[in-house]
C-alpha cells in the first residue's frame, strides 16, 4: 500500500504547470469532496467510496491550515467482520507550489482522530496521522476550483495503514480586497466656466415646470393647480372650463358637461287616464336606481297630456298621472317621499302631433328627470 501512495503522489506532482495567479492570501475554502478509501488487507473490510468537507484558510500564498470531516460506509470482506462506519477528523497543514498559478500543486499534512463503528461490536477510535499530495485547479477567477488529492493514513497504536484519493471543487471565499492603486497626481487644469442650467420647461405655459406638471397640455389661460391640473371648484369632476352647470351640489351625478343627469322616462296613459300599470315598473326602476345610487339629487316626476279636452283640466290630469309615479315609486321601490317633486305641464310640452291619434298617445306621458335642475 506504501508504495501505491508514493506513486499516487508523483502522478499528481507532475502535473504542476506555471500559469497565471489563483491562491489568494487571507481567504477561506470550502473544499466537497468525493473519493475512494482502501482499506488494509487486515483489517477485512472492502474497498469503499467516501465523501469529506474541508473547510481552510489561507495564511498566506502558500501556506494554508484545513479542517476535514469524511465519512466511509465500509462493506465486510469476510464474515469474521461486520460493516462498518468510518470516520475521521483532522486538522492538516498544506504547502501550495507555484500559488500564483491557475494550476496549484500542494503537499499535505496533518492530525486528528479516525472512528470506527461497526454494525456489530465496540466503537474504536485511535489517533490518526496523514499525509499526502494534491492539485487544485482554478476554472473560473481565482473563486472556484477543481481539486483532487490522495492521503495515506495511519492509525494508532496498532498502527493500520488506509489510502483515500478523492476529487472534488474548491470554492474559496472572502479574500481581502486588493490594495489600492497609488494615485497619479494629474496636472492642474484651469477650471472651466461654469455653464448655467437650462431654465426648466413649461411645454403648456400653465406656470407648472413639465416635470411637476401631472396635466400636460393644458390649454392656454386655463386656471391650474400646484399640479398644473385645471381647477374643478364644485368636486363634480369635469374641470372648471369644461363645466356648463358650475357650483352642482355636492353628490349629484352628472354628464360630461358637468350637468346634473337627465333620465327622461316615458309612460304613456290612456285617454283621460292617470293610472299606471304594471307593466311600467321596469321603466320607472330605472328612475329607482338613479335615486338610490346618486342621494345628492333632486328628483321631478313631471306630468304630460294631449290637446284633447280643456286646458285647465289637462293641467290637473297632468298633476294626477305625476302623482301616480310617485306613488308607485313609494310603493313598489321604497323611495322616500321628501326625494320627489310632483309637477304638471298639462298640454303645453307635446312631443309629438295632436293631430293624430300616434301622436297623441306619445303626448300622454310622465317624464322622471333624476338630476338637480
Amino acid at each position: 500500500m506504501f508504495k501505491k501512495s508514493l506513486y499516487l503522489l508523483t502522478v499528481l506532482c507532475s502535473f504542476a504547470l506555471p500559469v497565471a495567479a489563483e491562491n489568494q492570501s487571507g481567504a477561506f475554502t470550502l473544499s466537497p469532496m468525493f473519493g475512494g478509501h482502501v482499506f488494509e488487507g487486515n483489517q477485512s473490510l472492502d474497498d469503499s467510496k467516501f465523501w469529506s468537507i474541508g473547510l481552510g484558510y489561507n495564511l498566506t500564498e502558500s501556506w494554508a491550515l484545513e479542517a476535514v470531516y469524511s465519512k466511509t460506509n465500509a462493506d465486510s470482506e469476510d464474515p469474521s467482520t461486520t460493516d462498518t462506519k468510518v470516520k475521521t477528523l483532522h486538522l492538516d497543514t498544506l504547502y501550495h507550489f507555484n500559488p500564483q498559478g491557475k494550476l496549484v500543486p500542494y503537499l499535505v499534512a496533518g492530525i486528528g482522530g479516525i472512528y470506527s463503528d461497526p454494525d456489530s461490536g465496540a466503537q474504536k477510535e485511535h489517533f490518526l496521522f496523514n499525509y499526502g499530495a494534491g492539485l487544485k485547479y482554478f476554472i473560473l477567477d481565482d473563486l472556484i476550483a477543481l481539486r483532487a488529492d490522495v492521503r495515506h493514513l495511519v492509525d494508532f497504536p496498532e498502527p493500520d495503514n488506509n489510502l483515500q484519493y478523492s476529487a472534488g471543487l474548491l470554492f474559496q471565499l472572502g479574500k481581502p480586497a486588493p490594495k489600492p492603486e497609488p494615485v497619479k497626481a494629474e496636472p492642474v487644469q484651469p477650471k472651466p466656466e461654469p455653464v448655467p442650467a437650462p431654465a426648466p420647461l413649461d411645454s403648456d405655459g400653465d406656470g407648472v415646470i413639465d416635470d411637476l406638471d401631472r396635466c400636460p397640455n393644458t390649454p392656454a389661460g386655463v386656471s391650474v393647480n400646484m399640479n398644473g391640473c385645471p381647477l374643478d371648484s364644485d368636486g363634480d369632476g369635469v374641470y372648471d372650463y369644461l363645466d356648463k352647470c358650475p357650483n352642482t351640489p355636492a353628490g349629484v351625478s352628472v354628464d360630461t358637461n358637468g350637468c346634473p343627469t337627465v333620465l327622461t322616462l316615458r309612460i304613456n296613459f290612456g285617454h283621460d287616464s292617470s293610472t299606471v300599470g304594471s307593466e311600467y315598473d321596469d321603466e320607472i326602476a330605472k328612475a329607482a336606481q338613479c335615486i338610490n345610487e346618486y342621494p345628492g339629487n333632486i328628483v321631478y316626476i313631471d306630468g304630460h297630456t294631449d290637446g284633447s279636452g280643456a286646458a285647465e283640466y289637462n293641467q290637473k290630469l297632468s298633476v294626477q298621472r305625476a302623482k301616480a309615479v310617485v306613488k308607485r315609486l313609494i310603493d313598489k321601490f321604497n323611495i322616500a317621499e321628501e326625494r320627489m317633486t310632483a309637477r304638471g305641464f298639462g298640454e303645453d310640452k307635446p312631443v309629438a302631433s295632436n293631430k293624430s291619434a300616434d301622436g297623441r298617445a306619445l303626448n300622454r306621458r310622465v317624464e322622471v328627470a333624476c338630476g338637480a335642475k
